[in-house]
């Protein structure tokens, strides 16, 4: 079973029925037990970071984030989601996040449109990862006006190219991120997702082809 963690920021349906659709059981919790107990867990995300970071921490779902990733079990932040992962963020002020890969998010700075929103090619930067096994380099979808800016080289696994490059995958040993949206992301997106589907060891059922 894969969790989808519900903490009034995120865009959680879409993320489940992308799920089911790939042929595992999903459920939309904030409960502490249910996620702990699931098999992969998958952290959305949508709106401001700092809005984000209380709405955890008033839950209390930022213990449970992380001791779900001190766990060793996979788990995967989409969009705002990645962006948690790290441990700061300027948006609206210095908001700390949950400070689970090294870096920080800042904001695109330059006269180019912002935010940046468009299908862009992604850059693999580490193929040997199995979030990118099987698959070939191609488009996504991404929105977004803050980009994460990893410390550590080895924990960006793909880039995409926006007035220089941007992060747009990031995984360190069983905590990955995308930027972008793999479930809106057509093919590639949704092979992204059944690779980290994969990791999690979640029996599959039969696949929703609906």
């Amino acid at each position: 079973m894969i969790a989808i963690i519900d903490y009034g920021m995120g865009n959680l349906h879409s993320v489940s029925k992308a799920v089911e659709r790939l042929g595992y059981e999903a459920i939309v919790t904030a409960d502490p037990e249910t996620i702990v107990e699931a098999e992969g867990a998958i952290l959305p995300g949508v709106g401001a970071f700092g809005d984000a970071v209380q709405n955890l921490r008033n839950t209390k779902l930022d213990d449970v984030v992380k001791f779900y990733a001190e766990s060793g079990k996979p788990l995967l932040g989409i969009c705002l989601g990645m962006q948690l992962l790290f441990g700061e963020s300027e948006e609206y002020g210095r908001n700390e996040g949950l400070n689970l890969l090294p870096g920080r998010v800042i904001r695109f700075n330059g006269s180019y449109k912002i935010p940046h929103m468009g299908w862009n090619k992604l850059q693999f930067r580490q193929t040997e990862s199995p979030l990118l096994r099987g698959l070939e380099e191609g488009h996504v979808y991404f929105v977004h006006s803050f980009h994460a800016k990893p410390e550590q080289a080895s924990d960006l696994l793909a880039t995409t190219d926006y007035n220089g490059d941007v992060t747009a995958i990031v995984g360190r040993n069983n905590v990955y991120g995308m930027q972008f949206h793999p479930e809106k992301s057509g093919e590639l997106g949704m092979q992204l997702l059944d690779n980290f589907l994969a990791l999690t060891g979640s029996p599959k059922i039969a696949a929703n082809v609906s």
